[in-house]
């Protein structure tokens, strides 16, 4: 079976992480990871700009072929709140133009995919990716997100696709 490149993007505004694996029936290797960050000495445009130009990058670099991203959760800040659903819509834009199929995920799916609860903290994010990744190597919590968030997909993905395999069988 051919594996499929995938990409795990945790959208922020100060740091957006990125996160690319491969997986296949083998499992999941990892490729590489890290974040673009927005000068926060610049517009809000401006920032959004170098959210799209760093994206755009790494796309081209890393060639993916699918995307997660993780859902934006509603806080008491509605400005902040604001704010990240613009570095989001980024997030989902750059995938978006190059053609990718772009999944999304709430925070709490990805804590139980990757920690085995929903309430996971960040700490416990990055024990669970290192172990399920142990060539995994990153620079920041937003890089380990993305990550867990890849990962993520990934057994989405694979949890379809045995489902699939299941109602086939029940067709025959």
């Amino acid at each position: 079976m051919r594996s499929v490149r995938i990409i795990g993007i945790d959208p922020g505004l100060r740091r957006t992480g990125w996160g690319v694996v491969d997986a296949d029936r083998g499992g999941l290797r990892f490729v590489a990871c890290g974040s673009v960050v927005s000068d926060e000495t610049e517009s809000l445009g401006a920032r959004l700009r170098q959210i799209f130009d760093g994206l755009t990058r790494v796309l081209a670099e890393l060639a993916p072929l699918e995307a997660a991203i993780e859902q934006t959760f509603v806080n008491r800040d509605a400005a902040a709140t604001l704010k990240l659903g613009q570095a989001r819509g980024i997030a989902l834009l750059v995938p978006a133009l190059s053609g990718l199929a772009i999944a999304e995920y709430a925070p709490t799916a990805v804590k139980k995919t990757v920690v085995g609860n929903g309430h996971g903290d960040k700490t416990q994010i990055r024990a669970m990716v290192r172990c399920l990744l142990p060539r995994a190597t990153f620079d920041s919590a937003d890089a380990a997100d993305a990550l867990a968030i890849a990962i993520t997909h990934a057994h989405s993905r694979s949890w379809r696709r045995f489902e699939a395999a299941l109602s086939h069988e029940g067709a025959a």
